[in-house]
């Protein structure tokens, strides 16, 4: 993948070489990663006394116990009826034993579920299935996607994300390991008023009419202005798409909601992609969007200016669906100190994280950049 990797993943390749039963040739080409590099890996592990013989059979036992469909229990075990736990296979029956050894005793457990304490060693010591060996490699790469991705991708982008690494494991499967093992996208919500509908400024008519759809670059462009809040006071974004790949093509910051902020990033677009004349420029109504500088720019470059009508936000979804993401996958994680700490953060996400990888349902869940070299 010619990616730095994380130390979460390197113990848990090395937790797989020791625990899976496969060799280390076997786990090395699962997970990507050279022999060498490997083998390295655990020798580090072993120097460090980061592995212990406690650790690595309390590793096999927790694997096994998790591969297993999980039985419903009830808050008090009636142990005389068995809770149906007859009927079903001595695995089955050995592994609610195991799960609830500290809640009832063993050998009693034993007697009711017809489990000979033979058997339940015999259970303890056997070697996990290809099935489980299976789950734990992909949860290795789970758990690294899962890091890259700021921890954004729920199972759909998770599932492409394994399939282009070469993974075909289905989306029902990703989505257990990763419910299993407590993977989940967190989300939250605040909110503030930034459009300024209140003005005299003349007001364009609505070219798009929601259709987002564009057949090439520099067709149809969307802008709006969005916040954050941080410890210094708000923080404000003006972001500029390009409707054909959704991507961020102009952005800029400021503490003030002024029209200096919209202009700022219409001219870093502009200089950056110096559209031809006819690309439809698509905002809400908002004063810095109507205002006589910015309207002077759009003429002076030829753009078709096209606005929402009033209050509707699902007349510009395309950016509203944007600022939604960055919110939701960087601002609401955190406390922000600084307007110039978030201004960074924002930098690296849209530059280093949404344009180059992260994916797109409208796009056949491919990145921006990856859309548009691919109809280029």
């Amino acid at each position: 993948m010619g990616l730095k990797r994380t130390d979460e993943f390197r113990s848990d390749a090395v937790w797989i070489a020791l625990t899976s039963g496969l060799t280390r040739k076997q786990v090395a080409s699962d997970l990507g990663v050279g022999l060498s590099t490997l083998n390295k890996w655990v020798t580090a592990h072993r120097d460090a006394d980061l592995v212990s013989d406690k650790d690595l059979e309390l590793a096999r036992e927790n694997e096994r116990l998790r591969r297993e469909n999980r039985i419903l229990k009830e808050e008090r075990l009636d142990l005389k009826k068995g809770n149906g736990l007859l009927r079903g296979s001595k695995a089955m029956r050995s592994r609610f034993i195991e799960e609830n050894s500290d809640a009832f005793n063993s050998n009693r457990m034993c007697d009711v579920l017809d489990v000979s304490p033979r058997g339940l060693r015999a259970y303890r010591s056997r070697p996990a299935s290809q099935r489980q060996r299976t789950d734990m490699i992909v949860l290795a790469h789970i758990k690294e996607q899962a890091h890259l991705s700021l921890g954004s991708y729920g199972r759909p982008r998770m599932t492409e994300e394994l399939k282009e690494l070469g993974l075909n494991i289905g989306h029902r499967r990703i989505g257990r390991l990763m419910r299993e093992n407590g993977i989940r996208v967190e989300r939250s919500k605040k909110y503030k008023v930034t459009t300024d509908s209140n003005h005299a400024f003349n007001i364009a008519p609505n070219l798009l009419n929601r259709d987002f759809q564009a057949d090439h670059p520099n067709q149809k462009w969307a802008g709006d202005i969005s916040y954050v809040w941080t410890h210094e006071g708000w923080l404000y974004l003006a972001v500029i798409l390009d409707l054909h790949s959704r991507r961020v093509i102009g952005w800029a910051v400021s503490n003030r909601m002024k029209r200096d902020l919209a202009i700022r990033a219409l001219k870093m677009v502009i200089a950056l992609r110096q559209p031809p004349k006819g690309c439809i420029h698509h905002t809400d109504r908002g004063s810095q969007y109507c205002s006589h500088d910015y309207q002077k720019i759009l003429r002076q470059h030829g753009f078709k200016v096209s606005m929402s009508g009033k209050g509707n936000c699902y007349n510009n979804s395309a950016v509203e669906t944007f600022f939604k993401t960055i919110k939701a996958e960087l601002i609401w994680r955190r406390s922000w100190q600084t307007r110039r700490d978030t201004e960074i953060a924002i930098f690296e996400y849209i530059n280093g994280f949404y344009k180059p990888r992260r994916r797109h349902s409208a796009l056949g869940w491919k990145s921006p950049v990856a859309f548009e070299r691919k109809v280029a």
